[in-house]
């Protein structure tokens, strides 16, 4: 049994020295949600890069109303707040990001190469390990510019084992690796990647769509050539096309036609 570890909010406070997320992390032992509080918290004012992360959520939420399996210390619930200069047509490359930094973490901290099933997920051996959640809002004067945006990020780390109803779905960083981890280094790792991910994203002076999109479709095999099944307009199957402009999926369907996905549930079609 893997006793949970403490946060030391000053020393993690120390390693991110240097990035938007030195001074805003806050530490909860247990909240119904990470990203309902920030969401709050963001709604009244609070500074880009705050930073709320949990040790348990009671009321966790995933993408569609899913909910997220958060026993209490063997996890990482972290929501983050960022006010990136984006229109809301490009709200899904902080989702991309978000996933590239998670897998980056992941392998600086196990060494194991996660795959990021789009736009949400990050799987290990078929698994799900990582789910990501970005909430946003849209500015006051309706140009269609984000106002602000909540990046939750949910990562099994040191769970033994799951509830059997979703065993054969869920694995954790400890399963996959065979070893425990600590949660306050994946966090700093995390973070550190995240940061830099949204100064890519920031850059006007680069192509930063086109490098974004680039550097997902190499870091994820659900991109291009997967055989998939996909619930919306009324469900089809196809084979993954790469992705638009915008970051959102392309899938060659079985009768012949392009289409766009514009939300989660694609799975791989057996």
């Amino acid at each position: 049994m893997v006793s949970a570890e403490e946060f030391n909010v000053a020393e993690i406070r120390a390693a991110l020295i240097g990035t938007r997320f030195a001074r805003g992390l806050q530490h909860f032992a247990s909240v119904d949600s990470t990203n309902a509080r920030l969401l709050e918290a963001a709604a009244s004012g609070a500074p880009e890069g705050t930073v709320f992360v949990a040790d348990e959520q009671t009321s966790g939420r995933g993408r569609g109303g899913h909910t997220w399996h958060s026993t209490p210390g063997d996890g990482l619930y972290v929501s983050i707040l960022t006010k990136p200069a984006l229109p809301l047509r490009d709200a899904l490359l902080i989702s991309l990001a978000t996933g590239l930094a998670a897998q980056r973490a992941i392998r600086e901290c196990t060494g194991l190469t996660a795959d990021i099933r789009w736009p949400n997920d990050l799987l290990l051996d078929g698994k799900k390990c990582v789910g990501i959640l970005v909430e946003t809002a849209l500015e006051r004067d309706q140009n269609a510019a984000l106002r602000y945006a909540v990046i939750g990020v949910g990562i099994n780390i040191n769970h033994p084992s799951f509830p059997e109803e979703i065993a054969p779905l869920a694995t954790s960083l400890r399963l996959a690796s065979g070893k425990p981890l600590q949660r306050s280094s994946l966090l700093i790792a995390l973070l550190r990647a995240l940061d830099h991910e949204l100064m890519l994203l920031e850059d006007v002076s680069a192509p930063r769509e086109k490098d974004l999109l680039t550097r997902f479709a190499e870091a994820s095999t659900w991109a291009r050539g997967k055989r998939v099944k996909v619930p919306e307009q009324g469900g089809y199957t196809g084979v993954t096309a790469g992705l638009n402009e915008h970051g959102f999926l392309l899938v060659a369907s079985d009768d012949g036609v392009l289409r766009t996905v514009l939300s989660g549930g694609v799975r791989e079609r057996e």
